[in-house]
């Protein structure tokens, strides 16, 4: 489904519909849709750092607290210089908390979604970032989520604990089943248990440690 929003004149646009101009929607939500892409990322760097950093050969992921990026949000024309200057985007992993009320957890699915695609229509390579609560928001997660190309997940701190693992690992099964996904890439760990799997079917596991994994890893000299 494919609509236009309009402008309305003299108002301020407070819920950033420009972000969505031209865009393509997903489901009775209508959320925006992400195009395809097929580059992958060989090195990643989170957005808080992303924004003083030089080193432009990487992908900015925003698998960090909530707090460290919502300002795109606020202000996206802000950024959208900073982030052209990198080789692309793993799009905004805004917080889908279990016990968040569910319209909380649409709204911010939406709104990773609608940056997603700005920064497509800008020029900026995208992948999406599919991020998932309970089994409410299983169908949720794969909204907009182009089928059979790349998607990322953030395994870090989904997964130490056994009932949080049971909710990625069904969580992944029904995206993975929705999505058909020909590479995932993955910011944390990749347990063998839940991702052999999807490796055993051909998919392509491309895994980047998390910023506490990775120091740790230097702090034992791994």
């Amino acid at each position: 489904m494919s609509k236009v929003n309009s402008t309305r004149s003299g108002c301020k646009d407070v819920f950033r519909a420009f972000l969505v101009r031209d865009a393509q929607f997903d489901t009775e939500l209508e959320i925006p849709c992400i195009a395809p892409e097929p580059s992958l990322p060989e090195r990643m760097i989170p957005f808080s750092k992303a924004v003083s950093s030089k080193d432009y050969q990487q992908w900015v992921h925003f698998y960090e607290d909530d707090v460290e990026f919502e300002r795109i949000w606020n202000n996206p024309e802000r950024y959208l210089p900073i982030l052209k200057r990198f080789q692309g985007v793993i799009s905004p992993d805004f917080s889908l908390y279990r016990d968040m009320p569910l319209v909380m957890q649409q709204w911010n699915t939406y709104r990773g979604r609608a940056i997603g695609h700005w920064l497509q229509a800008n020029g900026v390579p995208v992948i999406p970032n599919v991020r998932w609560g309970d089994e409410r928001t299983y169908e949720l997660c794969c909204a907009g989520v182009p089928r059979r190309s790349t998607i990322a997940v953030g395994s870090h701190g989904c997964i130490k604990l056994v009932r949080e693992r049971e909710f990625f690992k069904r969580g992944l099964d029904y995206a993975v089943k929705a999505l058909r996904p020909q590479t995932i890439i993955v910011y944390g760990t990749v347990p063998d248990a839940i991702f052999d799997e999807y490796r055993n079917a051909g998919i392509r596991i491309i895994q980047f440690d998390s910023d506490d994994m990775a120091a740790h890893r230097k702090a034992v000299g791994a």
